[in-house]
């Protein structure tokens, strides 16, 4: 895949858990609606409010494996017990269509986009400080004991893989940031950033 012909750019956005990926990435699509967000397969169950084909494509373990060993991924990853995947040929038609498309993918799946696509954007999303994430996630509440334990330890490594990436936007205010991203991307095209509303 190459930015040749009007294809559309390929955005990473990766950061730790609690750092606000999603809140980010909300503003980002009211800002420039002409965004387009991939929807990664997942074997996890979906949770509340949590919609099949739009929050993600919810898959069994079978299937996803099925679709691993046909090579229908761009990327994957098996995050706590959970594999997740971005399917290659849907991120390849929304780049031929001449689309921007976002990716939220951790580290793991972000080190293969970079050695597949070596023209992706890639964002890493960095907490104010490791004191306010470890708060975040200590509030979410979604976690307690060793799980709790292992997001902690897991949020420390992957922000020293923040270095890997081409660009690190700091979440201290949500409308800040979107707009930070935006302007890494049209600067990418040599567009104009304040193209968006």
């Amino acid at each position: 895949m190459s930015d040749e012909g009007g294809q559309g750019r390929l955005i990473v956005l990766s950061g730790p858990s609690g750092v606000g990926k999603d809140t980010v990435i909300r503003r980002l699509f009211e800002l420039c609606p002409n965004l387009r967000y991939s929807v990664s397969y997942t074997t996890r169950p979906p949770r509340p409010r949590e919609v099949d084909g739009v929050s993600y494509t919810f898959v069994d373990e079978d299937t996803f494996r099925q679709m691993l060993a046909h090579g229908e991924f761009l990327e994957w990853a098996d995050v706590y017990g959970r594999f997740y995947g971005t399917s290659l040929q849907r991120v390849r038609e929304a780049r031929q269509r001449g689309e921007d498309i976002v990716l939220k993918i951790d580290v793991q799946g972000a080190a293969q986009v970079r050695s597949r696509v070596p023209d992706a954007i890639l964002i890493f999303l960095l907490p104010p400080s490791d004191e306010e994430l470890f708060r975040r996630l200590r509030e979410r509440g979604t976690d307690a004991g060793n799980s709790l334990e292992r997001r902690l330890d897991n949020a420390t490594a992957e922000l020293a893989e923040a270095q890997h990436y081409d660009h690190r936007v700091v979440n201290d205010e949500v409308d800040r940031a979107a707009r930070e991203i935006l302007a890494i991307v049209a600067d990418s095209r040599g567009a104009n950033p304040r193209a968006v509303r």
